[in-house]
């Protein structure tokens, strides 16, 4: 069973978004072994959030990881669920709310993009739950529900 590994700075603040990260999170549970790691949200000026953030980033983030980023590269449904087929274990991280360093960018070994539009980071994660789901729906033939 894969093991995907998902980092994101802050709690989910809406309830209604919760409840939808947490139905996705179930249904991937039959398929992977999903954990989700809540770096705590700095505080400042723009500027320090992003120097403390991408500190984080840089400090306990695995070697290997895949960062969601607007300029990342683009995937079908279908192209995203051949990519993470044949991983055993998947590190994604979505940035913080004024995104990341370009040092702290780089030492991503992958960078994808959910979208040529932005998202709010609480909707980033719902999409990028929801895409995981339907991958290995994909993969494992299994009709999709939702």
């Amino acid at each position: 069973m894969v093991r995907i590994n998902l980092y994101w700075f802050g709690k989910t603040k809406s309830p209604l978004m919760a409840e939808d990260i947490n139905r996705y999170a179930k249904l991937l549970g039959i398929f992977a072994d999903l954990r989700i790691i809540e770096f705590q949200e700095e505080t400042g000026s723009k500027e320090q959030i992003i120097n403390r953030e991408s500190e984080k980033v840089l400090k306990k983030m695995p070697e290997k990881f895949i960062l969601l980023d607007e300029k990342g590269e683009n995937y079908t449904s279908l192209e995203f669920a051949d990519f993470i087929k044949n991983q055993s274990e998947i590190n994604f991280l979505i940035g913080g709310v004024y995104g990341l360093s370009e040092q702290a960018k780089n030492k991503a070994v992958k960078k994808i993009a959910l979208s040529k539009m932005t998202f709010t980071h609480e909707m980033t994660r719902i999409i990028l739950l929801e895409q995981l789901y339907r991958a290995f729906c994909i993969i494992k033939g299994k009709k999709y529900h939702y």
